[in-house]
């Protein structure tokens, strides 16, 4: 399973992220691909306890779906809500400067990859091991670069 914890995988992710450009054509949902890097720094944030986003879960949540949305091998879908504190059309963090934006989320991959014990609560999967979260940036990182088609 690809994972942030494996380097050969995060250097992957990161070739296909350098792949975006702002003018980048969605292939499903209302984001740009500038709103979508912002989208993925806030969430990293989140990770890291340095923005708060509100919790909705549930035990199916924190039990069957989240171990359905880590380790059953099926992408995830599209259309699926988030957070408002991480939706860019909602209290997410609007782009402003898109290179700068990019240096930012590179350096949040390296913060969540170095640094050992900075992981929250996830909002809907509640606690989460390191792993899980590794695997979960993994996961969410492709799943919206696959969406801008990288």
């Amino acid at each position: 399973m690809k994972t942030l914890a494996h380097s050969q995988d995060k250097n992957e992710i990161l070739r296909r992220l350098e792949t975006l450009r702002p003018d980048s054509p969605r292939r499903w949902g209302r984001m740009t691909a500038h709103q979508m890097i912002c989208h993925l720094n806030d969430s990293f944030l989140g990770v890291t306890g340095r923005r708060d986003i509100s919790p909705a879960t549930s035990l199916l949540q924190r039990t069957l779906i989240k171990w359905i949305a880590l380790y059953a091998p099926f992408r995830w879908p599209a259309g699926v809500p988030t957070r408002p504190e991480v939706d860019q059309e909602a209290g997410g963090t609007p782009p402003s400067n898109f290179a700068a934006d990019m240096a930012q989320l590179r350096s949040l991959v390296e913060l969540v990859t170095t640094q050992r014990g900075c992981f929250q609560t996830h909002p809907i999967f509640g606690r989460m091991s390191e792993a899980q979260w590794l695997r979960w940036a993994w996961l969410h990182m492709d799943h919206h670069l696959r969406q801008f088609g990288c």
